[in-house]
């Protein structure tokens, strides 16, 4: 398992491992900007801020297969 961890991340740092790398970063800006824009919105109600991190968190997670369904390696 941690062989093919360290194989995928020697090929992403050498620039083989994605076909299409400024759609992965489009997308994870896309992602990560929801799941800011959440957090900040969440924090601003009267709540344990571990609850906002949560939910922020779920949510982004939640969203990153829909929208990385069209990702494709090498």
């Amino acid at each position: 398992m941690l062989e093919i961890g360290w194989f995928s991340a020697k090929l992403f740092f050498k620039g083989k491992l994605l076909r299409d790398p400024i759609y992965f970063v489009q997308r994870t800006a896309i992602a990560t900007t929801i799941g800011s824009f959440l957090l900040v919105l969440f924090a601003q109600i009267d709540i344990p801020f571990c609850l906002p991190i949560t939910l922020s968190s779920l949510v982004t997670g939640l969203t990153m297969p829909f929208l990385l369904k069209d990702f494709k390696m090498k």
